[in-house]
């Protein structure tokens, strides 16, 4: 079951699939469609998602979304995902705050690095620069790609 209403947890289980993670998602209304479809695909995958809003297309402030969804990354050590029409505005809002790696992407090769190299733990997308398709691909890669560690730890603790 699948229910759009303000902070409520979505979700779904298929028959004997194992709930694999949680995410915390949100966007503004220039990434409120495509935050609904990084949604529907994280379902399929047997992901729990939390939206953390906007709940509608009307007007809404990214920073404060943002906030909400560095929150709940912050408390949980879980993985976000922010979406707005660039992707830009977000990186900068979440990015404000310790502890937070917020990284933009807008192909595959950057999603898998800014896991490796830089252990991001907040995806950002625009809607109206990166087409579903391949959002969808660089949440697949984001999601999967281990932190390598080792000399990149060094260089993420000195943030």
């Amino acid at each position: 079951m699948i229910n759009y209403c303000k902070n409520v947890t979505i979700v779904t289980r298929k028959e004997n699939k194992y709930m694999t993670t949680d995410i915390f998602i949100g966007s503004d209304h220039g990434g409120y469609k495509l935050k609904n479809e990084i949604i529907k695909h994280l379902d399929d995958l047997n992901y729990k998602v939390q939206d953390m809003g906007c709940y509608t297309e009307e007007a809404c402030d990214y920073p404060a979304i943002a906030k909400k969804v560095v929150n709940e990354v912050l408390e949980t050590g879980k993985k976000g995902i922010l979406v707005c029409g660039t992707g830009i505005g977000m990186s900068i809002a979440a990015n404000r705050f310790s502890g937070i790696r917020a990284s933009h992407c807008t192909d595959t090769f950057t999603a898998r690095m800014t896991r490796m190299h830089n252990n991001s733990n907040i995806l950002c997308l625009g809607e109206r620069i990166t087409g579903i398709g391949l959002a969808l691909d660089i949440v697949d890669i984001w999601l999967k790609t281990e932190f390598e560690g080792g000399r990149h730890l060094k260089r993420i603790n000195m943030l």
